[in-house]
């Protein structure tokens, strides 16, 4: 995972997974490659909001996407879900830093 991200590139990966609908695009992403179609059929969205919320998974790396004709085929990209798991762990281990004196001034 390149850490050198930026923290909006960063945020796409969570954005990804911070809305019902896009939970539910990737759980049937879980059992393999689906077209857009299939994905508007089970998802009850319209298409435009089908697109919308694509385009934020697809923007974060976790899924990817192919055109076939005047379709899209979406899958989770091994990847981006890689990378996603990196960020989190990155993001939520708690190390010293013997340098940081931020508690020190604060509250005396």
């Amino acid at each position: 995972m390149d850490m050198g991200k930026t923290h909006l590139e960063n945020a796409k990966v969570f954005k990804a997974f911070c809305d019902e609908t896009r939970l539910m695009v990737l759980s049937l992403l879980q059992n393999g490659e689906k077209c857009a179609c299939v994905l508007l059929e089970r998802v009850s969205v319209c298409q435009p909001t089908l697109s919308h919320h694509m385009k934020i998974l697809v923007d974060s790396g976790i899924v990817s996407a192919r055109k076939e004709g005047k379709w899209t085929y979406y899958s989770i990209s091994a990847a981006g879900s890689e990378n996603a798991i990196k960020l989190l762990r990155k993001l939520t281990t708690v190390t010293i830093d013997e340098t940081d004196k931020g508690n020190e001034m604060c509250c005396k």
